[in-house]
Parts: C-alpha cells; sequence; structure tokens
C-alpha cells in the first residue's frame, strides 16, 4: 500500500516566528511516523515560517514568478534548511527518510501546467526509503520561476504514483463547516460550498477551498485532519474529513 503523507508547514514550525522549526511537534510527528506499520510511505512538508515570508517577500505565487536568482536561492535554500529539519527529525524517529528538492526536477509549462517525472520516488520506494519532498521554486516558463506548493506536491505525486490512500496533517481537525463543526465526509465540492466558498479566487490564495477541489479530482481516498489524528490515519481508520469524489 502506498500512502502520502503531507505535514502542514503551520505544524512543524512556528508560523508567527521567523525560520523556526516546532520541534516538539515535529518530533511527535516523526514518532508517529515511525511507528506506522506502512509499506510504501511518501512525506511531503510546507514551508510554514521558512518559505512563506519569502515568497511573499519576492511576489512569487503558483502563477507570478520571478526572474530574480537571487530571489529563487532564497526561497529555495529556506526550503532546503526545513527539509534536512524534517528529515532529520524522521530519522531520529527510525524513518529511513532521504530528502527530494522538486527545484531540480519539475517546472511549469507556458500555460501553468506541471511536468514533475516521479519514476524516482518511485525507485526510492522499491529500495525501502521514505522520500521527503517539499514545496519549492520551479522554473516557469514565461514566469522566470514561481511556487510549486506542498499541496500541489502531494496531488501530483498521489496520482503519479497511483497512491492507496492521502493524508494532509493540519493545524484543524478536519473541513470545517459553517458553524466550525468537522464534516465527516465530503464526496461534491457542493456539500462545503458555503462554508468555503465557490469562487475562483478562493483557489488561488492555496486555502483548504483549493485542497477540497484538488483532493476530490484526486481517485484516491483523502483525509484532512489534525495531529492527534496521524497515528488512526496510519493505521488505516477514518481521521479528520475523508474526502473521495
Amino acid at each position: 500500500m502506498t500512502v502520502v503523507v503531507k505535514l502542514g508547514g503551520s505544524v512543524v514550525t512556528e508560523k508567527d516566528s521567523f525560520e523556526t522549526v516546532d520541534e516538539d511537534a515535529l518530533a511527535a510527528l516523526a514518532a508517529a511516523l515511525g511507528d506506522a506499520a506502512v509499506e510504501d510511505l511518501v512525506v511531503v512538508h510546507g514551508a510554514g515560517s521558512f518559505g512563506h515570508p519569502h515568497a511573499a517577500d519576492h511576489g512569487m505565487s503558483s502563477t507570478t514568478g520571478s526572474r530574480d536568482a537571487g530571489a529563487v536561492r532564497a526561497v529555495a535554500d529556506t526550503m532546503e534548511r526545513l527539509n534536512r529539519a524534517v528529515v532529520g527529525a524522521l530519522a531520529d524517529a527510525g524513518v529511513p527518510a532521504v530528502p527530494v528538492h522538486p527545484y531540480s526536477a519539475s517546472h511549469r509549462t507556458a500555460e501553468g501546467d506541471l511536468r514533475f517525472p516521479t519514476g524516482h520516488v518511485d525507485a526510492m520506494l522499491g529500495e525501502g526509503f521514505v522520500p521527503v519532498l517539499h514545496g519549492d521554486p520551479i522554473t516557469h516558463v514565461g514566469e522566470g520561476a514561481s511556487i510549486l506548493s506542498g499541496d500541489e506536491v502531494v496531488t501530483h505525486v498521489a496520482a503519479e504514483l497511483d497512491a492507496d490512500r492521502v493524508g494532509l496533517c493540519s493545524t484543524v481537525p478536519g473541513v470545517l463547516d459553517e458553524s466550525g463543526s468537522v464534516v465527516g465526509e465530503i464526496t461534491d465540492y457542493g456539500d462545503v460550498a458555503a462554508a468555503l466558498g465557490d469562487s475562483d479566487a478562493t483557489d488561488v490564495t492555496g486555502g483548504m477551498a483549493a485542497k477540497v477541489r484538488s483532493l476530490l479530482d484526486l481517485g484516491a481516498p483523502a483525509y484532512v485532519f489534525g495531529p492527534a489524528d496521524l497515528e488512526p490515519f496510519l493505521a488505516g481508520d477514518h481521521a479528520g474529513t475523508r474526502i473521495e469524489g
């Protein structure tokens, strides 16, 4: 079974403290992953207080790029340092984690389509490694370099590897309805449109609306949950909100 798990930037870093890892939270998540009996595991982590401030300073997003090589280096460097911290915590927990940096293996076309071969990730799994990927700046034809978000890495890799389960671990316990309660299951975006909004502009922010839409298109069961539900998810149980179109 192939499982793809994203550790949100909000749970592995202190988002209000520039470039600060939440070491206790990361260690707890790493311990849960280390104890999991998952045959093929791929981990993706978000940017949190590392990548987001740099990208914002340079006006970079998933659609707007920069031709300033210094800006690209700044975002790539901070994400590489966060990746080292995540890989290190996983290794300390007994996970055979290895780093994978999307910048060197992917790009966007002028139309904005992602080109990201994943044969090397599949090969890593075959050799018993746990690939650890992350959001990153990537070359974008006509834009210089734009941002590949961790959420897009998750959905792309999960689709390419035909993953059996996908999990997004965030600071919220699941997708919340208008009253703030966790929605148990989503099979159509209309189920939560009133709470999340249904405009295209919402998706550009990379918020929960974009997550739900992309996960509905996966064709595999996906879950959005808080840190307390990581262990149940890894055990194959229900966690937070199940999303499957």
